[in-house]
């Protein structure tokens, strides 16, 4: 692959901003939502939404679905369901004294579990393999899932009834966390011209071919060793806090953040920089994701949760104590 080929061209950045502001036309406000749904396109990485109801979670996830093109399935997660009811089953046919294997519905480019926190430990479980292989084993056999495959989760946070809090291996294979929250008054009121009498309908600007070939070029995006090591101190500031002036940390981490934190910044901030229309990764595009590949594998003391000590607030001071590097990219002629 040649130099040229491998820097983004102003078609694929060109389309990339075509599919933002095509989800953009059917969703209000919401803009880090919506970015970061795409980012984690790009990465391939996982997303949960956490949010109230009502706030266009899972609008969001359908018209991303629409506008990137392929398979979209929805499984409303409840209290009964059983891991067959997603992963899929054998079935025994009589007339013909067998078993034949029916996939289930998480055989699609895009996968919406919603309220996710509803359903039972076992399905929760049978998603792990999902989510991190991308692929079903049934009756011995292994079936791969589509590619591309991502899983767009939703949780209500205010929740208490018939509701299974996520494990935390199961929220380490979540790239982002984002909280999604209420619109503002001018969006609120932009929803009620937009959505109140005929709502708009997404078209489809990518397909999963260009969507591969799109996070393939997300990975050939530059990381300079500088920004590399700003990501492992990031990292290794949520394990040894003391050790980057933290003291105050040490009584509220009870075990920092695992190295799927480390490839999820590199990643996700990669995917951001392809987004930005560059070709290299900066600084600033891993501080804008830190806080949503971060916040939910920091594991909290007992004591940290009783004070109700926001996980986002962390991450925080952690990119507030520890400098970014400077790096200049030498911008010569293409």
């Amino acid at each position: 692959m040649t130099v040229a080929e491998e820097l983004p061209s102003e078609i694929d950045t060109g389309l990339l901003r075509d599919a933002l502001n095509e989800v953009r036309r059917v969703i209000v406000g919401q803009e880090h939502m919506v970015e970061r749904l795409l980012v984690a396109l790009l990465a391939r990485g996982h997303c949960l939404l956490e949010g109230v109801p009502g706030v266009a979670k899972t609008l969001a996830a359908s018209t991303l679905a629409t506008v990137v093109g392929g398979e979209f399935a929805r499984i409303q997660f409840t209290p009964d369901l059983v891991p067959s009811d997603i992963v899929g089953t054998r079935v025994y046919h009589p007339s013909r004294e067998a078993f034949d294997v029916e996939l289930g519905p998480v055989f699609v480019n895009f996968l919406l579990a919603d309220e996710i926190n509803r359903a039972p430990a076992k399905v929760q479980s049978a998603l792990l393999e999902v989510m991190a292989e991308r692929q079903v084993t049934l009756a011995g056999q292994t079936h791969p899932l589509p590619r591309p495959f991502i899983v767009l989760a939703t949780q209500n946070p205010i929740e208490s009834e018939g509701v299974y809090q996520l494990p935390e291996v199961q929220r380490d294979r979540f790239l982002f966390k984002v909280r999604v929250g209420h619109p503002s008054a001018h969006e609120e009121l932009e929803i009620l011209h937009r959505m109140s009498v005929a709502p708009p309908t997404p078209r489809a600007v990518l397909d999963p071919a260009r969507l591969a070939a799109l996070q393939a070029m997300a990975d050939q995006v530059s990381v300079h060793q500088l920004v590399a090591d700003y990501v492992v101190r990031l990292v290794m500031a949520t394990r040894s806090p003391a050790e980057y002036g933290l003291t105050e940390l040490e009584e509220n981490i009870e075990i920092g953040v695992s190295p799927r934190a480390t490839l999820g910044l590199v990643a996700a901030g990669r995917g951001l920089a392809l987004l930005r229309g560059r070709d290299y990764l900066l600084p600033d595009d891993v501080r804008d994701v830190a806080v949503d590949v971060m916040s939910h594998r920091l594991m909290l003391t007992f004591d940290a949760l009783a004070d109700g000590v926001d996980p986002e607030d962390i991450v925080r001071q952690i990119l507030a104590a520890v400098p970014p590097p400077l790096v200049v990219w030498n911008q010569g002629p293409r």
